[in-house]
């Protein structure tokens, strides 16, 4: 396997399209949800559990094939076919005549993106040099997913179903993951085998839970994934509700939210290469509660009030860091798709699959705001447990004179 510098930039520009893609086609449907509201009549709860759907399914996936890979040794091949199966299942998403339908194509399309993310954070981590694993990583989940999935995502596809339809808009979605697919085939390579200094242990899966780094980072999961999703659902129907705002004011305010992560993604991923991964970890998911409070209680100009949401999102930076570099460093590169993929299957079957569902049946029960009042609870009990995990960044466990392996 190639590890030179461009070797290195090559994989993170690759990996980085494809999960901008895979995110993409999974926020779809957060952003045409009005109008597949109005043509399909779905309630806020049916609404809520299309996102949760997937998010069981995203979990399992990410688990199951992530095990697989690891006990295969083999990373290009299961990241290819989620590829495939993901982009068809966004054209299904827009030929589905109703909630059953949508459903089911929304659930096969999270079994084949769960393991996407653990897999290509795996790569990210073979090809990387040690001091850029957490800025690589940062770029290829945040900023790629960021600017493709939350930023470009809400303009292009709204303005899609207002000139076409919703349908169009999925099928269109569909499309890139499938050219990427070709490319990363054609221009990655296979990652080397683990060394045996990074060989696997006897067990795995749940078993990785005795590893305190790697139970905290699912629980930090359970609520930070809460977070997110339950943001993407209800942050567009509230903006468009109580908010009183047209739905491509409302694109452009996701859309500005959407390159958050971006700025997120390499900011906090590049303190924490230099100062430690808890740190930002705790400081960012204090901030990440701010911007629900804003929802709820900031009245003022557009651009300020924007600006505001804005500051907050920018937390969401953190999902590198829990998500895919504290357990690929606390367990080493052989367990590393397997670790990632049990702390996002924990989150997804948790915080993905529960909290949405709770959101929604509060709101249609009592209102938008409650779901904005769920984010800022997750967020700050994200700060808290974050207070417990191991430093696990190389460089400066060696400042501290601590071997790796040691984590202080």
């Amino acid at each position: 396997m190639n590890t030179n510098r461009g070797y290195e930039l090559r994989v993170v520009l690759l990996l980085g399209l494809a999960y901008g893609f895979a995110y993409f086609d999974r926020m779809a449907l957060s952003f045409v949800s009005p109008f597949v509201i109005e043509e399909l009549g779905l309630s806020n709860f049916q609404v809520s559990a299309l996102g949760s759907g997937l998010s069981a399914t995203w979990a399992l996936g990410a688990l199951v094939f992530g095990l697989l890979s690891d006990r295969l040794g083999r990373r290009k091949p299961f990241l290819l076919v989620a590829m495939v199966v993901f982009s068809l299942c966004s054209i299904l998403s827009g030929l589905s005549q109703g909630f059953w339908q949508l459903l089911a194509a929304r659930m096969v399309m999270g079994a084949a993106e769960g393991p996407f993310l653990p897999i290509c954070l795996a790569i990210i981590i073979a090809a990387s040099a040690e001091r850029r694993r957490g800025l690589n990583a940062g770029i290829v989940q945040n900023v790629f997913g960021a600017i493709l999935g939350t930023a470009i995502a809400p303009v292009v596809l709204v303005w899609m179903a207002e000139e076409n339809s919703w349908r169009f808009a999925f099928l269109m979605a569909g499309v890139p993951g499938l050219i990427l697919a070709v490319l990363i085939w054609r221009f990655i390579d296979e990652p080397k085998p683990a060394s045996e200094s990074d060989a696997r242990p006897a067990t795995l899966g749940l078993a990785l839970l005795k590893e305190r780094n790697i139970w905290l980072c699912s629980l930090i999961s359970c609520l930070l994934v809460g977070w997110v999703v339950v943001g993407s659902i209800f942050y567009p129907l509230y903006l468009v509700g109580p908010r009183a705002l047209e739905p491509g004011t409302m694109a452009m305010i996701m859309a500005a939210l959407g390159l958050c992560p971006a700025i997120g993604g390499v900011l906090v991923t590049w303190i924490s290469d230099r100062i430690g991964r808890r740190p930002p970890l705790i400081g960012f998911s204090v901030l990440m509660a701010s911007s629900p409070m804003v929802m709820l209680w900031l009245d003022g100009p557009l651009p300020l009030f924007t600006a505001a949401l804005f500051v907050g999102w920018i937390g969401m930076g953190v999902f590198p860091l829990f998500m895919g570099v504290i357990p690929g460093e606390s367990l080493g590169r052989g367990l590393a798709a397997t670790a990632m993929g049990l702390v996002v299957c924990i989150g997804e079957l948790t915080g993905g699959v529960f909290a949405p569902l709770v959101a929604g049946w509060l709101a249609d029960a009592s209102g938008l705001a409650l779901p904005m009042v769920i984010m800022i609870a997750l967020a700050g009990a994200s700060a808290l447990v974050s207070l417990g995990l191991k430093e696990t960044n190389p460089a400066v466990l060696r400042g501290r004179g601590v071997m790796a392996g040691e984590f202080a």
